[in-house]
């Protein structure tokens, strides 16, 4: 047995290389944390040189307020600040930083230089992060950070860095993620002593523009959304321009880029019914809220942070997201065009990537909207906005509701009579009595314009006043049908089923106490649940819809959820993946021969239903072409 150790307290320099562990990952860890200071400084220019990716030097050069030379020293200091003084104001931060611990840190991993200069001194002071010397020094008003030879003395940390172009790569990511957050603040990046880029102080449209790219901007949706405790603006890109990883999604509170899980599983639930098989959305979002309802002392590297009511948020944040989608109906063929835009309103890319003509923008310099200063997206508004679908006058209880949507299209005839299309299914109705007469319309009265013909069985060829139309019926028609199922079912409560023998399972104490404190979001969702023993549940009813389906992992997800996240919208997905299937096996099929009112009755049905650039599987409804691109096709006026 070896000897007892005595207790003893550690050195600081031990002290501040354990706190640095878990601040200090990487250069880009030291280029987050430095860039956060100068931006609380009140900075409008910031400069950044790196060498080596960042791991030989890694200099931070802004204009701020500055730090007066008698609290330099204090500033090398581990938990000394200047932004919060009392637990009262550790409770409501408002600063990117607030631990007092970042410049310590650094100096204990790396060499390290502060030269600063307020505009009270007649000369700037520097600061050696290894000894303490304080010497005076040239510069100009604000502060110069100088980190050298990171993890030069600590081999088993440098180690685990990788080569020096991914470094630099890592920091890129970091310095993109702060500037989409501050765009009046302007940013320039210097490799190897190399210019790389640079961002001028702009609006928010424009610094996404500069970051993530013009396609990244012309593929948004505009999302502005406030209530009573908290708002939100930004965008989030259209289901047709997600991408194969989740590369491009920036989430911020209050200014600062965090990672959750609530509000990661908010945006994906509200993508669920619009997305192509593994696609990932893309996003940059900006929730403001009372610093009192956020705890963002819960991760040393203030990556996370905590909700007071996370259920809340995911609600809010899952409306807003599912707002701006459900724009991307029909009406979006409608496209307001100015004198200096010549874009056609729904063009399908090189790559096949539909660009809808919700997003269209309108401005007289640069292609970008005019933006108010006080909300820079107000102004950058879809040309049209979604209009809700016209309510039909039936009455009928909800097995007629679903006998009437999912009555099976007559199979037998290959054409339908045009005094009575699409009998028995969701193109009847209140919506479907549009049709009388409308192949003598006027195609400009309809964006997506009249059907002039049905293409090997498959789409239907349709012509509006700025050019042709290709839609698929079975994925149009699979949309309409879905979102009209969604809309009666969701007008009647969710009817629950109990069940002859109940169901227990094995619990654990966690998840007994769940049912108790989620006993009403429970019944909602059309559960009965109770403790069956000290570690079991009974599930005594559910959702009559979900009845013959796997009920004990059902209601274990949903526990998980609620666990996690403080919510489940596990049972609606998972009604709304029997009602796409339905929709699906309903639709209308291939090889089916339309009549022409019957193609203008289902034209006439997406442009009043929500989401229906996309089918239920997140495959494109439709493509458009200008008579510009027509003609460039066989060179006319060339």
């Amino acid at each position: 047995m070896s000897e007892r150790r005595h207790i003893h307290l550690l050195p600081d320099q031990l002290i501040s290389q354990i706190a640095a562990g878990e601040v200090i990952e990487r250069p880009a860890s030291v280029l987050k944390e430095l860039v956060e200071n100068a931006i609380d400084a009140g900075s409008t220019q910031i400069e950044l040189r790196l060498d080596g990716g960042g791991i030989r030097r890694l200099c931070v050069i802004d204009n701020g307020s500055g730090i007066p030379k008698e609290e330099l020293a204090l500033a090398l200091t581990r938990h000394a600040t200047s932004k919060i003084r009392s637990l009262s104001e550790l409770e409501s931060v408002n600063s990117m930083g607030f631990r007092g611990e970042a410049l310590a840190s650094i100096a204990s991993v790396a060499r390290l230089t502060l030269t600063s200069r307020t505009a009270s001194q007649k000369h700037a002071w520097s600061i050696d992060g290894q000894h303490g010397v304080i010497e005076p020094a040239a510069g100009l008003i604000g502060t110069v950070v100088d980190v050298q030879q990171l993890f030069d003395e600590i081999p088993a940390r440098r180690k685990f860095l990788k080569s020096e172009q991914t470094e630099f790569s890592h920091c890129v990511d970091a310095i993109e993620r702060i500037a989409l957050a501050y765009p009046s603040i302007s940013f320039r990046i210097f490799h190897n002593d190399k210019p790389y880029k640079q961002w001028q102080a702009t609006d928010t449209l424009q610094r996404i523009r500069d970051v993530l790219g013009k396609e990244f901007l012309d593929a948004g949706l505009e999302v502005n959304h406030s209530s009573a405790v908290c708002s939100i603006h930004g965008l989030v890109v259209q289901p047709s321009a997600a991408r194969a990883k989740a590369d491009k999604q920036y989430f911020y509170v209050n200014g600062r880029f965090i990672r959750d899980r609530t509000v990661s599983h908010a945006i994906r639930s509200a993508y669920a019914d619009v997305l192509h098989g593994d696609r990932q959305p893309a996003f940059v979002l900006f929730l403001s809220i009372d610093p009192n309802l956020v705890d963002v002392n819960v991760h040393p590297a203030k990556s996370e942070i905590r909700f007071r009511d996370s259920g809340a948020i995911h609600r809010f944040m899952q409306h807003s997201v599912s707002q701006a989608l459900a724009k991307l109906g029909g009406q979006g063929a409608v496209h307001q065009l100015n004198e200096a835009d010549a874009n056609p309103p729904f063009i399908a890319s090189k790559d096949n990537t539909a660009v809808s003509g919700d997003t269209a923008i309108n401005s007289k310099t640069n292609g970008l909207p005019t933006l108010n200063q006080a909300n820079p997206f107000i102004g950058a508004k879809p040309a049209v906005t979604y209009q809700k679908p016209i309510q039909t006058s039936l009455s009928i209880n909800q097995s007629e509701a679903w006998q009437h949507a999912y009555a099976p299209l007559n199979t037998t005839s290959p054409s339908l009579s045009e005094t009575a299309p699409f009998v028995g299914s969701s193109f009847g109705g209140a919506v479907g009595e549009a049709q009388v007469n409308i192949s003598t319309s006027n195609t400009d009265d309809f964006p997506l314009g009249m059907a002039i013909g049905q293409l090997h069985g498959i789409y239907i060829l349709a012509q509006n006043k700025e050019g042709l139309i290709l839609i698929d019926m079975h994925a149009a028609h699979e949309r309409v049908l879905y979102e009209q199922l969604k809309t009666r079912i969701d007008q009647h409560d969710l009817s629950a089923q109990t069940l002859l023998v109940p169901v227990v399972f094995h619990a654990s104490e966690k998840q007994i106490a769940l049912i108790d404190e989620y006993a009403s979001i429970l019944q909602s969702l059309g559960l009965s649940l109770s403790a069956a023993g000290p570690q079991s549940i009974a599930i005594r009813a559910v959702p009559a819809l979900l009845a013959k389906g796997d009920i004990e992992t059902m209601v274990r997800r949903v526990l998980h959820d609620l666990e996690n996240v403080g919510v489940s919208h596990l049972l609606t997905e998972q009604r709304n993946e029997l009602l796409a299937t339905m929709a699906c096996h309903g639709s209308v099929r291939a090889n089916r021969l339309l009549s022409l009112t019957e193609m203008n009755t289902l034209l006439r049905q997406m442009e009043q239903t929500e989401r229906a650039n996309q089918c239920n599987h997140g495959r494109p409804t439709w493509f458009s072409w200008s008579l510009a691109d027509l003609d460039k096709l066989f060179m006319r006026g060339q």
